[in-house]
């Protein structure tokens, strides 16, 4: 959510990012026409609050010839007040669901346009040539089902589409990368949480992700009425919910690790083959409260820390500042790291880092003290530091000619000094 006063005094500024965004410019204008109604409302019935306890107080002072009139005027004044305070809370609903369609303001080097608009900022590592090498590569699928790794088949005869079985090295893999992960976010002053998957509406809509990406999310209705998390930064962003927080000694930084669940709604026939684009991931997720003046540099720190995490696994990636029509309602910027996937000859998306400013705090109402005493939002960013999706990658640009998978240097000591994923000697 938006801050009313910035809008009132800024609308142009909010305007100019709904249409970066691709929305509604006009909504602008709903909000600020929708806020006069509410505060014009509201004095009314204020005004007739205070008129009617005046008379209350008259009454208990008046004559007993003078208490009849004095009643009678109560009793209308009271008829009035139940009247404006309707009109106040029907204006305040109107207002509050009108604010919380305004997505939040895009930072101004954001590109413009869709998903295909953005910018590469810069590409790391070299591509390797399997030609040159003698061989063709496999794709993630081929070889994980050649290790015995992956099971996609029984993965859809226990639970549907778009599940599957990690087995045997491959997911000894996956638990070496997020333990890897967290390790490096521990020694950079982040506290690791194990964070609940299933969390309330009101925590799923304060993060921003029951606007356009409420068809995604799987929801639990009667009797529970709850939501999957697509990822940990919805249990971390509700975890200092109606808050104050204190900052003094710096940000509050958080690693989540969870299971995530996305329902995939719009993606049928793409990525079906593999583990690109699934219901059920893990994920090891950043998560930071810092002050409003510094949340691009902590942005910059939580993108430096993914490419950390990159150069770990050994792959090729680029960096990707994604447009503003892509970020999604609650980020100002958004900076994607892609790997390159040899099989489908080009980036992928790996990670992503947004810069949420204030926009989930007002939200959820989490604020901080203030030098003066007063309290004021906080911002809240996120950043992915490994998930099952890097596999894909890791198997890919890591693949030796038999079939095998060479593990990548840093990774070693997580997967008990073994070096390779030597081929299965059976049938999967």
């Amino acid at each position: 959510m938006l801050d009313i006063q910035f809008i009132r005094d800024h609308a142009d500024i909010v305007r100019e990012s709904q249409r970066k965004r691709g929305e509604s410019v006009e909504l602008v204008d709903e909000v600020l026409r929708s806020d006069e109604v509410r505060r014009s409302s509201l004095k009314s019935f204020e005004e007739a609050r205070s008129r009617q306890k005046e008379i209350g107080r008259q009454v208990a002072a008046a004559a007993p010839d003078a208490k009849a009139a004095l009643i009678a005027q109560t009793k209308e004044l009271s008829a009035r007040v139940a009247e404006y305070r309707a009109s106040a809370d029907s204006a305040a609903e109107e207002y509050t669901t009108a604010m919380w369609k305004l997505s939040n303001i895009v930072e101004p080097e954001a590109p413009e346009g869709g998903e295909d608009d953005y910018v590469v900022v810069k590409k790391v590592g070299s591509i390797r040539d399997f030609a040159s090498e003698g061989f063709e590569p496999k794709d993630h699928l081929a070889l994980g089902v050649g290790v015995a790794g992956i099971d996609m088949r029984r993965g859809v005869k226990v639970s549907g589409s778009r599940f599957y079985f990690l087995r045997g090295a491959v997911a000894r893999l996956q638990i070496a990368m997020l333990t890897m992960a967290v390790d490096q976010a521990e020694e950079n002053g982040f506290t690791l949480a194990i964070t609940p998957t299933l969390v309330r509406p009101e925590v799923m809509a304060g993060t921003g992700f029951l606007n356009s990406h409420a068809d995604e999310i799987y929801r639990l209705r009667e009797p529970d009425d709850q939501y999957l998390v697509g990822t940990s930064e919805v249990a971390l962003a509700g975890m200092h919910e109606n808050e104050i927080l204190d900052l003094g000694n710096g940000p509050l930084k958080y690693c989540g690790w969870s299971s995530c669940y996305r329902r995939e709604a719009g993606a049928a026939g793409k990525d079906t083959a593999g583990i690109i684009r699934v219901h059920q991931f893990d994920k090891v997720e950043m998560f930071v409260y810092c002050r409003q003046e510094d949340s691009r540099d902590m942005h910059q720190q939580l993108l430096g820390m993914e490419q950390k995490m990159l150069a770990k696994v050994e792959v090729p990636y680029r960096i990707i500042d994604t447009a503003a029509g892509d970020l999604g309602s609650s980020a100002a910027r958004k900076f994607d790291c892609e790997a390159w996937v040899p099989t489908q000859g080009r980036y992928r998306e790996l990670t992503s880092t947004s810069n949420c400013t204030e926009y989930q705090a007002r939200r959820l109402n989490i604020r901080e003290r203030t030098e003066d005493g007063s309290t004021r939002s906080v911002s809240t960013l996120n950043g992915t530091l490994a998930t099952t999706r890097w596999l894909v990658a890791i198997l890919e640009n890591h693949q030796q000619k038999d079939g095998s998978i060479e593990i990548p240097q840093a990774m070693r000591p997580y997967m008990g000094g073994r070096e390779v994923i030597e081929p299965a000697t059976w049938e999967a």
